[in-house]
């Protein structure tokens, strides 16, 4: 009968085959797509909302810069070099109060005192306990001298009189007995690819790459100015890096999503805050790791524009299998329901419908990364 066959008709071609299908295939070639780049999705609405994301946010070190600190300049204080107080005797009171602590700023100071002491390390029976002052430094006995490393909210925070130096590095005030000796500049190289992955990032329509950092301002304007940033925030708490992103994530716009860069263990709590975390793989911390949505498995910063548009790629696919498949299931139907339709139509509806639509998300496994 004839009402008997074109209700065949709707039922084969209803089956919603094409979208069940293509639509998760489109995201799992995105996926294997990102893994050929080395690039770890954790999962597929990750990569929807990286498809959004308007703003990236960075951590300065480790991730724009290599976090490979040299001493660049020792400079005692003119009030303590009659004193005994030289180039060598102030990097030596310095690298005795690091010679404790495992950052990698202090590990710059005892590597500039080993090139100088023909590798020597500093001797350990000269400190006492250390104690670190959140944010600001270290005090530390140095041949029993109350001693102090750090920056110069220390030194304010001390009521020591200093000389504040103007320097685009990391500078390290320090002091003895409540006596300012003098300062040791340390210097951080920035990444390659760190500017070709800023422009990457804004031709894939980010509007806007922030940088954080608890470095001094001088050497975090020296950064953001070579690499293009559009805004940067210095001198931070690991506490205040989650109220600069809780500040911008309420500044987006509806729809636009937000995107942080790091890979230290401080920047666990802002990966796990922001729509979308992006960890460092290879020298990344476990922490980083884990709170993160994606990770950069060779920690190439020129792999995230890519991922940007890989995201962008796979999303414009998955939206064009829902099109198709929707668009010609509605025609089938509409000219089975006046008698039109044959039964081979409705297969084509079904069947021909999801082999070209899984055919179409295939295209994501030949995405290049330039």
């Amino acid at each position: 009968p004839t009402w008997l066959h074109r209700a065949l008709i709707f039922l084969v071609v209803s089956c919603p085959c094409a979208l069940v299908i293509s639509v998760p295939l489109g995201f799992f070639a995105g996926i294997g797509a990102a893994s050929k780049l080395g690039v770890l999705v954790k999962g597929s609405n990750y990569l929807e909302v990286v498809s959004k994301v308007k703003t990236v946010v960075f951590d300065k070190t480790g991730t724009l810069t290599k976090g490979e600190f040299k001493v660049v300049e020792i400079l005692p204080s003119e009030s303590v070099t009659g004193r005994g107080i030289d180039a060598d005797k102030l990097l030596e009171i310095a690298a005795l109060g690091e010679s404790c602590s495992n950052h990698p700023i202090a590990q710059s100071v005892l590597e500039a005192y080993a090139n100088t002491h023909a590798g020597a390390a500093p001797e350990l029976s000269r400190v006492g306990a250390s104690e670190e002052i959140p944010g600001r430094g270290i005090r530390i006995p140095v041949d029993g001298k109350p001693t102090l490393l750090g920056n110069e909210r220390l030194m304010q925070g001390e009521k020591i009189e200093f000389t504040p130096q103007v320097s685009a590095g990391t500078v390290i005030y320090v002091a003895q007995e409540g006596v300012f000796l003098g300062t040791i500049v340390i210097s951080d190289t920035v990444k390659e690819g760190c500017a070709e992955a800023i422009g990457g990032l804004k031709l894939a329509g980010v509007e806007k790459c922030v940088m954080l950092t608890g470095d001094h301002r001088r050497s975090a304007e020296a950064v953001a100015g070579e690499l293009g940033i559009d805004e940067f925030h210095a001198e931070l708490l690991p506490a205040d890096k989650v109220q600069r992103v809780e500040t911008l994530l309420g500044a987006r716009r509806e729809g636009d999503m937000l995107a942080f860069v790091g890979d230290g263990i401080n920047d666990a709590p802002v990966l796990s805050r922001v729509d979308v975390g992006i960890a460092m793989g290879s020298l990344g911390s476990d922490a980083a790791i884990e709170a993160a949505d994606i990770v950069i498995m060779d920690d190439d910063i020129r792999k995230i524009p890519a991922t940007v548009r890989l995201a962008r790629k796979t999303m414009r696919i998955v939206r064009q299998n829902i099109v198709f498949a929707l668009s010609v299931k509605a025609v089938i139907l509409v000219l089975g329901a006046v008698g039109i339709a044959n039964m081979w139509m409705a297969v084509f509806g079904d069947v021909g419908v999801s082999v070209i639509a899984i055919l179409n998300s295939m295209r994501m496994l030949g995405f290049k990364a330039k």
